[in-house]
């Protein structure tokens, strides 16, 4: 909707202000007439009595004469104050115009002679309420006005709201001109299988008639599914920068409204724009938003309205030949089954997460335009990050160099890449808050147990770092990563991720003399690795079945007594967990008291640190720092001592002389 210009804002305002002003104005006046009105109300008497007197005859009335006063015009109303022979006088107030009449009637015709003495001109009073009228007739002016700025108000949100459902009707999805994409397959690091079955679309979008003389159709529909940072888009930009052709890309969520209907439409002109522009490509992010399955969408006829337009769109009467649709969601298991069928999303290729290889190039890509140091080595850097999606590691290297920006440095060493790490996955470290030396000891030996179950227990990840500097919501972390990429995760190696978790808590009980809520974190993984290994894995003596506990199931598909079941079994198996924990640190507690004591004193520890305390009990570099301060302190206090004697020499002197 057009902005008022200034000018014509001021006027609306100073409209409303003088009618405000006119409310105010007659609202007064109504108050001043209800005050003036009052005193007509007191002592009304029945105006028949003049009748009924002067109805006698000249001979027999008793009436003198009648003055008479008019008090209001519309409706008429008069004051009749009679005047009798006995010199008494009575005031009727409020008599109306049709009584009047009769009296008037009734003189004219029985008192011809006197008629002017019996019934004078009628006079006004010097209250006289003759601007009634006017006030009601005004009164109805500002309900007029009232009612006419309420209209106007009115038609002006009812336009602001046309005009932005016409706004969102007409929104078009955002197209990357051709000739400004230049990101191709070159800049993705990674994916090498899925960049490879890609390159038939490319080959298809510039050649399409090799394709169609041979009678082939190409994939409708292409589906990306994989967990959050994997790069999805990326491979859809890279893809129509391949191509060369348009892409247009857009959000589910952009085809979602209040509005039925609306979501359809967009749909509609979407696939019209498409193939005006074909050979080109669209791209819909998060479509698990517009395609959830009919039967989770809990009635929203416009969600279904929007699904079904896309159905058709993809494979139904018209055929929308040279638009291929890509599409991205982490979540595959929420989409309708219908457009998962082949004519529509043809090809379904699932990004996982990228292996040490992949990794590495993607570290070598991001940190091409990046001042490394030498002795930074990607490589083992790539070995240390596993589990971490492609956007993790630029976020890595980026959060490096804003560190070293900030700090002063010319180029990323090994020191800011490991900060980095540890602000990507925890948070930055809270160098505010401060431990007391009680609360220190108990996460020193809280983090010390979940580290000896590492190191000890075969099938446990392995210690890469330990610290007790509070990051987060965390007051101390253990960084914990498997010897080798593995694909499949065996029962040995989740119940010993299980017995990892309950470290912390196993060395609070055996070795101080409290426990505490920080091992809230542990027992939440702990638990829902218990619970899938029986719900969802076959792991347990409940049986080779699956229990659907998921969110989006609103039935659970097994009894109350096998719900007890289940739960029995979760908390035999962490039970036992439990108890191994305990075990394994009982008899390694020397190791463990060794990693406590350093992380009190040092607070952080490296992997190469704690090689050397279960090889050697101690770390080289600290004891050797630690013998070089003593002996500087020792050097110190002889020093000090030297002087004191030599000045006490001085002293002796100064007495003796």
């Amino acid at each position: 909707m057009k902005k008022l210009p200034n000018k014509m804002k001021k006027m609306n305002n100073i409209n409303i202000m003088y009618v405000v002003l006119i409310i105010i104005f007659f609202g007064f006046l109504r108050s001043l007439y209800s005050k003036i009105e009052k005193k007509y109300y007191e002592n009304k008497e029945n105006p028949r009595e003049i009748i009924a007197d002067l109805d006698l005859g000249p001979e027999n009335t008793k009436i003198e004469n009648i003055e008479t006063t008019l008090i209001r015009a519309i409706p008429v109303l008069y004051q009749l104050k009679v005047k009798y022979k006995n010199n008494t006088t009575k005031i009727y107030n409020l008599v109306d115009d049709a009584t009047f009449q009769k009296i008037n009637d009734l003189v004219s015709q029985k008192y011809k002679d006197n008629m002017s003495t019996i019934l004078p001109a009628v006079q006004e009073a010097e209250d006289h309420l003759g601007f009634t009228p006017l006030l009601r007739s005004l009164e109805f002016c500002v309900l007029i006005l009232f009612g006419y700025y309420t209209l106007k108000m009115i038609r002006g949100t009812t336009e602001k709201l046309m005009d932005q459902f016409n706004e969102k009707h007409n929104k078009k999805p955002n197209i990357t001109n051709q000739n400004t994409n230049q990101f191709t397959f070159k800049d993705v690091a990674g994916a090498e299988e899925e960049k490879e079955e890609m390159q038939e679309l490319v080959d298809f979008l510039k050649n399409p008639k090799k394709y169609s003389d041979l009678g082939a159709r190409i994939p409708k529909g292409v589906l990306l599914s994989g967990p959050p940072g994997t790069g999805k888009t990326l491979l859809a930009k890279a893809l129509s920068g391949e191509a060369n052709v348009p892409f247009f890309a857009t959000s589910g969520s952009e085809f979602v409204e209040m509005f039925v209907g609306l979501g359809a439409s967009r749909i509609r002109n979407l696939f019209q724009m498409a193939k005006k522009n074909a050979p080109c490509i669209i791209f819909i992010d998060e479509i698990e938003t517009l395609a959830r399955q009919r039967k989770m969408s809990y009635g929203n006829s416009e969600q279904e309205q929007t699904l079904n337009q896309l159905l058709i769109e993809l494979d139904g009467y018209n055929q929308n030949t040279g638009v291929i649709v890509i599409a991205a969601t982490n979540k595959p298991e929420f989409l309708d089954t219908a457009i998962l069928r082949p004519g529509r999303f043809d090809r379904q290729f699932i990004i996982n997460l990228p292996t040490v290889k992949e990794r590495e190039a993607i570290l070598k890509l991001h940190a091409s335009n990046k001042k490394i140091d030498p002795e930074v080595n990607l490589e083992e850097l790539a070995k240390q990050t596993p589990g971490f999606s492609g956007a993790q590691l630029e976020g890595i290297l980026n959060e490096s160099a804003l560190l070293s920006a900030r700090k002063g440095l010319k180029s990323i060493d090994k020191k800011i890449i490991s900060e980095a790490v540890d602000r990507i996955l925890i948070g930055p470290a809270k160098k505010s808050k401060k431990y007391s030396q009680k609360e220190k000891k108990l996460v020193s030996y809280h983090e010390a147990g979940h580290a000896v179950i590492g190191l000890k227990l075969p099938e446990a990840k392995k210690v890469q770092k330990i610290t007790i500097i509070p990051r987060g919501n965390a007051g101390g972390y253990n960084l914990m990563l498997h010897e080798e990429e593995t694909f499949f995760l065996s029962k040995q190696k989740l119940l010993a991720e299980i017995t990892l978790c309950l470290g912390g808590r196993a060395a609070e009980e055996l070795f101080l003399d409290d426990i505490s809520n920080g091992a809230y974190a542990d027992f939440k993984q702990a638990t829902k690795i218990a619970r899938m290994m029986v719900t969802q894995f076959g792991m347990s003596n409940i049986g080779l079945a699956q229990f659907n506990e998921e969110e989006q199931q609103f039935h659970k598909n097994f009894s109350d007594p096998k719900a007890l079941e289940i739960d029995q079994a979760i908390q035999d198996i962490i039970s036992n967990c439990y108890e191994l924990a305990k075990k394994i640190i009982s008899e390694n507690k020397e190791l463990l008291f060794k990693i406590a004591q350093y992380l009190l004193e040092i607070e952080t520890l490296s992997k190469k640190d704690i090689e050397e305390i279960c090889n050697t009990g101690q770390i080289s570099w600290f004891e050797k720092e630690k013998e070089i301060r003593s002996n500087q302190n020792k050097q110190e206090t002889k020093e000090t001592k030297e002087t004191e004697n030599v000045q006490n020499v001085f002293d002796e002197k100064e007495k003796n002389n």
